[in-house]
């Protein structure tokens, strides 16, 4: 009797798992939020779909059970459950109800990634390259030659981060013109310009800015962070003036510059006034890091809580198990709201400062979301200081907002064509 019943007991255990699902709990019981997402990465990379559960404890996924994926969880570290069909029916149909703030979106194919960085060595790190490495997602990086000659068109989503697309070298001049890094850095990139037929830097960079304009209009994805954001719309506002000082580009700027600009030409931002002091590190009034007065131990943002049936795009990019988020500097820190273009999603702000960190909006047939801030765990990060180590911050929500982005265009359908 008892080897027929343990027969039927491995029949029906094995029958449950075929019906079964594996759900990555996104809520507070997850070991490490970063690793659950290059798990839903690889899912998708191995030909499989997987279910991103809006609002459903902190924005969990859910795909089809098989010992591959439940293999996977356990090297990598990742919290997982193993839920019976019935569960998963039960889940759904929560999710489902229209009484609740939550939704589900099926991930369909893994998005080709692309990292906009410079292939020389520089005393900073990329918060983006260290948490896809960290979550094990794989990309390319492409840089100046690569975008102008086209590359662009091979992905599905771009990353900038740290880049000065006016071609003032981060405005470092006044501080770092003496070091060997900066001044290898300028030699590097008008080495560059030249090869690729430019006279300037900044004509370079304007190029390289307009070419991933028309890769978002074509149906791209754009990920910015620090200042990556602001310059990419100071670069596309000033293609008809210039706005460099000799020591950047061998002739003096165009006093009549700030005349000049052509804020329709913009994803994000309007009406700003350049900050044209070569000595400055600010490029504009868009950033509000010289005038915030605000203690690091008050200093967070909120997320907004959208429709998850509604709001689908921004409910995806704020998914997380915390809503309120450590704040954290950058040569771009945070975007004044009065310089916002109407139509552009603010999706965490700092409200008592007037002062956006998370922001979206659409071009074209694509779309956008920049990030203001250097590094989500390390408050100040200034240049010189070692790379923050991802294993000691598994479940950071900062981080998770970068993931959203990679993730977010996953869920399309059908590849864009650029």
């Amino acid at each position: 009797m008892k080897k027929y019943f343990l027969a039927f007991s491995l029949i029906f255990f094995s029958s449950m798992l075929r019906a079964a699902s594996i759900l990555l709990p996104m809520d507070e019981v997850q070991k490490d939020h970063l690793k659950s997402y290059g798990i839903a990465y690889w899912v998708l990379r191995n030909g499989e779909s997987i279910d991103w559960l809006l609002n459903y404890r902190g924005g969990s996924f859910m795909t089809k059970y098989s010992k591959q994926i439940e293999d996977e969880c356990k090297i990598r570290g990742v919290s997982y459950e193993v839920v019976a069909d019935a569960k998963v029916n039960a889940i759904l149909s929560e999710v489902s109800d229209p009484s609740v703030n939550m939704d589900v979106v099926k991930l369909e194919k893994a998005p080709k990634m692309a990292v906009y960085s410079p292939k020389n060595k520089l005393p900073w790190d990329d918060a983006v390259t260290l948490v896809l490495k960290y979550a094990e997602i794989p990309y390319d990086v492409v840089y100046d030659e690569e975008v102008i000659k086209g590359d662009l068109q091979k992905y599905d989503w771009l990353h900038l981060h740290h880049e000065d697309f006016t071609g003032q070298y981060s405005k470092f001049y006044g501080s770092f013109r003496f070091q060997p890094w900066y001044q290898d850095d300028v030699k590097a990139q008008e080495a560059t310009a030249r090869r690729l037929g430019f006279k300037k830097v900044s004509q370079m960079k304007l190029s390289v800015a307009q070419h991933i304009h028309d890769f978002c209009g074509g149906g791209g994805f754009l990920f910015a962070m620090c200042s990556g954001t602001d310059t990419f719309d100071i670069a596309l506002a000033s293609a008809g003036t210039d706005i460099c000082e000799a020591m950047f580009d061998g002739d003096p700027a165009d006093y009549r510059a700030q005349g000049k600009l052509d804020y329709s030409q913009t994803f994000a931002f309007q009406n700003f006034r350049l900050d044209m002091n070569p000595m400055s590190h600010q490029f504009s009034d868009i950033d509000v890091t010289p005038y915030r007065q605000v203690e690091r131990t008050h200093d967070f943002f909120t997320l907004f809580d959208f429709s998850a049936k509604w709001d689908i795009v921004p409910s995806m990019l704020t998914q997380n198990h915390d809503k309120v988020i450590k704040g954290f500097m950058g040569l771009t820190t945070a975007y004044n709201k009065s310089r916002l273009k109407p139509g552009v999603t603010i999706m965490g702000e700092m409200k008592t400062q007037n002062e956006a960190r998370y922001i979206h909006g659409e071009y074209g047939k694509g779309q956008w979301t920049f990030y203001g801030g250097h590094d989500p765990e390390d408050y100040q990060h200034a240049v010189g200081d070692p790379p923050t180590d991802l294993k000691l911050h598994p479940n950071s929500p900062g981080y998770r907002l970068i993931l959203n982005n990679v993730l977010f265009p996953a869920a399309k359908k059908k590849k864009q064509k650029t």
